[in-house]
């Protein structure tokens, strides 16, 4: 049975699958509209995806869709281990600027759900690190925005130092959180 669980930030949660296993191995439904409803996740998700990075020390984030294309978000690791956070971004809410981050492996079987509102980003802790996301709404380029994840004023405890990682030219540039206009107002 599926069961999710809290976070800091009530509108982020923790989803965990649940493995059937017997002779052959191992069986994991990672997605069911009707069980992720049943948990509170009434997502119109429209769109898979996958990351690859070789690298320890990898960081993609933290990214966001502003409205009209603004996307939930669904995180699972298929391969290896990272550390994986999301900011909440919504200028009206309590939380806003504080973030949630956890680790999660490929043999833990758990999921974070990011709603629409946040940025979401990580870094690789093995090598060969695939993540898996499912995406409500499709990649709009014109919408598309981040927030500079060395930002010292999120307080973002990155087990990696991202001066020693491997980002993208893109992420190395992305605004500061107080210089970011307000998006999801």
């Amino acid at each position: 049975m599926m069961r999710v669980e809290k976070t800091e930030i009530r509108d982020v949660k923790v989803v965990y699958l649940t493995p059937y296993e017997d002779n052959r191995g191992m069986f994991v439904e990672t997605f069911e509209i009707g069980a992720f409803s049943a948990i509170g996740i009434d997502s119109a998700f429209t769109q898979d995806a996958v990351s690859v990075n070789r690298a320890r020390g990898t960081f993609r984030g933290l990214h966001f869709q502003s409205p009209p294309f603004a996307q939930d978000t669904l995180v699972r690791v298929a391969k290896g281990r990272i550390f994986d956070v999301a900011l909440d971004l919504r200028r009206h809410m309590p939380t806003y600027g504080r973030h949630v981050g956890m680790e999660l492996a490929a043999g833990d079987w758990r999921c974070l759900f990011i709603p629409a509102g946040f940025a979401h980003g990580f870094c690789t802790l093995e090598d060969d690190c695939q993540v898996a996301y499912k995406l409500a709404g499709p990649y709009a380029a014109d919408h598309a925005g981040g927030v500079l994840l060395s930002d010292p004023d999120l307080g973002i405890d990155w087990p990696i130092d991202p001066s020693d990682g491997v980002l993208s030219e893109k992420d190395k540039t992305q605004p500061r959180l107080r210089d970011l206009p307000d998006v999801f107002s």
